[in-house]
């Protein structure tokens, strides 16, 4: 039997609206997919845009059906709910929609830079930009904006020292990825869609200028590795492979737009889910504190995991049915958009003890926040746990207490599930 939600937690009303990007504002909405795991896991939802409409799909092993069976649902027309046809899906599209064997093809290309071995061989770069991102914190005091001076600050220099590009264009590049992955929010962007005419802009990844400035930038930076290749992810990205063969350019550009905007939004916005559950319970952030100082890596690794599960930041997928299917009672037709729910599945009471207790020794924990035992496992996967581990164990120690310290502003978005400002307010040790 469960023990229910710990802390009380409020779930929310359960009868939002999941299409609309204000119904995340208070957190994931986790009552109302609660009752559509219980009552109608295969559901079909009405578009406010013009969209013709998806089914959602919200238990654990009816995503993995999904995701696996990519003979029936298809990601080559596309991973989010806009529909673009024709040459300007084309000139936007990127590594995600891709179906096998056109994707294992791509992914061979690109993934050598991203593989365990490789990580690992970060580490050490990794582990000193945590303690500088940690130590300039310290510097601020005992009350700041977690998301801000910490969050974004570690995938931001990571990434940028591992494409080889200058430190001082760090905060160009995330400003960039913000107006990409908070395009539906007019913080973020001024070209917010929903709130202004991006129809101009369908030809390029999700309707935003900033992936025009990015593509500049690709080209520019692309123009001096050709030139003078160095020992950076970009150079890695346009060298050939040892068939010979290379990524186009239209590739390039796409693929360093997804990093740009994925690479950095998605870990930060993991940490900032991982730092305000152990805030909320001081007896879990405690023991991760003593792991992260014993150097018990297993346990800091599992605990990982959990923040993973807990904070699942991209929170669908689209597929698109290539034939009529069946699933879960429902009939799927041709052409269809499927919604595969990834932070619904992670808290599928049938695939997890107890989902809505944070519990940093779950384990075994098969989430899926990275599309795991799926073909799109996310690339960065073995990046952004070893960020988030070093980070722990950076931090934590240095820390004798963390509380919240204000009122949280989360994203406006029905797709990428973050936290903009955290407040808090620490003891430093």
């Amino acid at each position: 039997m469960s023990a229910g939600p710990d802390l009380d937690m409020d779930l929310g009303p359960d009868d939002l609206d999941i299409v609309d990007p204000d119904s995340y504002l208070n957190g994931f909405p986790h009552a109302t997919f609660k009752r559509l795991r219980d009552e109608d896991p295969i559901s079909w939802w009405e578009e406010h845009d013009g969209g013709k409409g998806f089914w959602a799909v919200t238990r654990y092993d009816d995503l993995l059906y999904v995701s696996q069976h990519v003979e029936l649902f298809s990601s080559a027309q596309g991973v989010t709910l806009e529909e673009i046809e024709g040459e300007d899906f084309h000139l936007r599209r990127n590594m995600l929609e891709y179906d096998p064997p056109e994707h294992t093809r791509y992914r061979r290309l690109v993934s050598k830079p991203f593989s365990r071995r490789e990580v690992y061989g970060y580490e050490d770069g990794i582990r000193d930009l945590a303690r500088s991102v940690v130590l300039e914190a310290r510097e601020l005091g005992d009350r700041f904006d977690y998301v801000d001076r910490v969050a974004k600050q570690l995938p931001m220099r990571m990434l940028g020292r591992m494409l080889g590009v200058p430190d001082s264009d760090g905060d160009w590049l995330v400003k960039q990825g913000d107006a990409l992955l908070g395009n539906l929010d007019p913080e973020m962007t001024e070209w917010a869609v929903g709130y202004t005419d991006t129809d101009q802009f369908k030809h390029i990844p999700f309707r935003s200028p900033a992936a025009l400035e990015l593509y500049e930038y690709a080209e520019a930076q692309a123009e001096q590795r050709r030139a003078c290749p160095a020992h950076d992810l970009i150079s890695a990205l346009l060298a050939p492979t040892i068939d010979g063969e290379c990524l186009t350019d239209l590739q390039f550009k796409n693929l360093f737009v997804l990093m740009i905007s994925a690479g950095n939004d998605t870990s930060r916005y993991t940490m900032a889910a991982g730092l305000k559950a152990l805030a909320e319970r001081p007896e879990q952030f405690r023991r991760l504190r003593q792991a992260c100082i014993d150097r018990d890596d297993q346990f800091v690794e599992r605990a990982v995991e959990e923040v993973l599960r807990w904070g699942t930041v991209t929170m669908h997928f689209r597929r698109t049915a290539t034939q009529d299917v069946e699933l879960g009672g429902k009939l799927i037709k041709e052409g269809d958009k499927v919604l595969t729910w990834f932070t619904s599945a992670d808290y599928d009471e049938r695939h997890f003890t107890d989902p809505f207790n944070f519990d940093i020794e779950r384990w075994p924990n098969d989430h899926v926040a990275f599309n795991l035992r799926s073909p799109h496992l996310c690339l960065g996967a073995q990046l952004a746990r070893m960020e988030i581990k070093l980070l722990f164990q950076e931090l934590l120690p240095r820390l004798k207490s963390v509380e919240l310290d204000g009122p949280i502003e989360r994203l406006r978005s029905n797709f990428i599930c973050g936290m903009k400002r955290l407040p808090i307010k620490v003891e430093w040790a």
